[in-house]
């Protein structure tokens, strides 16, 4: 999924769950920021204070990639959470210990994650790190099938779109099946390129077991949709068993059709044709302006540090303990302390 989905649809989902608008503006802001947040290291500070943060994506192209252990920390907890074929804690799908590695979507151990974020929802960053989990499990959606380590598991061949979904291009697929097939690494998705990320589209491709496998990628993304709403509206009740209703009919179906119709295969055109349609008023909750800046101006990072943030020590401010980007990375780093040392572990999986 790209920004389009991990910005602007989890801020639809939580103003439809019940956030206020401030609210939904910091879990839609940190469940994209796990996207963008691909710095670590610590940051220096005058006072001789110093914050160590981890990054929570590398991109494709990046030496990271060929690295186990980063993989681990990064792919594994933060975008291709483990499904353990669908299974419950003590049980184990067939095969080898990979299939257990393999990201399921809505998987038992996807809904103890979410469960654990809303167990520790009064943290200060309980927030950020709802959004972190949103991320996750949103993902579990469109990653599922795939593994976010380098194994033959990720193979893919005979990658194609299925009718006219949305006007993808053709020859992406004849790219992909043809030129690049050796030259990506099987990283997660990465030899399926951008084909599970497109949020209109219709496709199929083989995988390593040599089955066919047909996505419909708009009904998947819309049942991920109605998950975190019902996700975001049970962290409102404070109770991860409630009884709650996910989006009404209304609302789903403008959706479905922001899906359907937003064809452009630039996410940040689709999460402008987004944005437009929160501020002309197309949900239940009325017109609103959202916006997100990554990095630069406006963002979270900006107002923590100031604007120069290649500098090797930075000036202390009180408030930069209480701030959105210190929270995020608080957030995350809780996130990935959960799930590879408790949660995996209770599924018989040793990630890092």
């Amino acid at each position: 999924m790209q920004i389009d989905f991990h910005h602007a649809t989890t801020y639809v989902a939580a103003r439809l769950a019940g956030f206020e608008p401030e609210d939904a503006q910091i879990v839609a802001y940190a469940a994209q920021y796990v996207d963008d947040a691909t710095s670590s290291g610590t940051v220096h500070f005058d006072n001789k204070a110093m914050y160590a943060r981890i990054s929570t994506a590398h991109r494709m192209i990046d030496k990271r990639n060929a690295e186990t252990l980063a993989n681990h920390l990064v792919w594994v907890p933060f975008h291709f959470l483990p499904g353990n074929g669908g299974l419950p804690a003590g049980e184990n799908p067939d095969g080898r210990f990979i299939e257990k590695i393999i990201c399921t979507p809505d998987s038992p151990i996807a809904r103890d994650m979410v469960r654990q974020t809303i167990v520790e929802k009064d943290k200060p960053y309980g927030l950020h790190r709802l959004g972190v989990a949103m991320h996750v499990y949103a993902d579990t959606w469109a990653h599922q099938g795939f593994a976010g380590l380098l194994h033959p598991v990720n193979e893919v061949e005979k990658a194609e779109e299925l009718g006219n979904s949305g006007g993808f291009k053709k020859k992406l697929s004849s790219v992909l099946n043809n030129f690049l097939d050796d030259a990506i690494p099987p990283l997660g998705h990465g030899r399926a390129l951008v084909f599970p990320d497109m949020p209109f589209l219709k496709w199929r491709y083989r995988n390593y077991h040599g089955a066919e496998i047909v996505r419909d990628n708009t009904d998947l993304f819309c049942e991920a949709a109605n998950a975190l709403c019902m996700a975001m509206q049970r962290f409102i009740a404070g109770d991860a068993d409630a009884d709650v209703p996910g989006l009404g009919d209304r609302d789903r179906q403008t959706i479905e059709d922001l899906f359907r119709t937003t064809t452009k295969e630039d996410g940040d055109k689709r999460h402008d044709a987004w944005l437009k349609a929160i501020k002309s008023g197309k949900f239940s909750f009325g017109p609103e302006i959202v916006e997100y800046a990554g990095k630069g101006k406006g963002s979270w990072k900006e107002a923590a540090l100031g604007t120069n943030f290649d500098l090797p020590v930075h000036a202390y401010r009180e408030e930069f303990l209480t701030s959105n980007w210190k929270r995020f990375h608080d957030a995350v780093l809780a996130h990935r302390f959960h799930v590879i040392h408790d949660l995996l572990p209770s599924y018989g999986i040793c990630a890092a």
